[in-house]
């Protein structure tokens, strides 16, 4: 079985993410939405909100588990015996910084990372962007899927 962690903290999941996420299932016989809890982050959404937002955009996908973790990403793929981390690449910037952890995930483990390009329409969007929009009252609804719609 080919099993993939996509990590983020999706605070909150951004259509960005459900680009990822939709091409990404498609590559893997299941895709663990993987919600990482940093506790030195201020997060703008709870844990349980984050998590219940990714689940009931995917309610239908049978494919998809949404669970939380601390510590290393690696160590993660292992406890769950994912082969794979998935992540989406916006920019160049993304893709150095990514570069950096791929490099370093598979020198401490055998975990490959796949990099999908978010598409074009999408690229633009970060959750932090989101905040943001929610932060100063604007429309962040064409940025997120319905479930986040607060």
């Amino acid at each position: 079985m080919k099993r993939a962690i996509f990590p983020g903290s999706f605070d909150p999941i951004t259509l960005g993410h459900v680009d990822i996420i939709e091409r990404g299932v498609t590559l893997f016989d299941e895709l663990i939405i993987a919600i990482g809890v940093n506790a030195d982050k201020k997060y703008m959404f709870s844990l349980e909100e984050r998590k219940q937002f990714i689940e009931d955009t995917f309610k239908d996908e049978p494919k998809i588990k949404v669970v939380t973790y601390s510590g290393l990403t690696v160590n993660f793929c292992k406890e769950q015996e994912a082969q794979f981390i998935l992540r989406g690449l916006r920019n160049p910037a993304d893709f150095e910084f990514e570069k950096a952890i791929a490099h370093t995930n598979r020198k401490l483990s055998e975990i490959e990372t796949v990099f999908l390009l978010t598409s074009s329409g999408k690229s633009y969007i970060s959750s932090s962007i989101v905040r943001d929009v929610i932060r100063n009252n604007g429309d962040y609804t064409g940025l997120v899927p319905d479930a986040v719609r607060i």
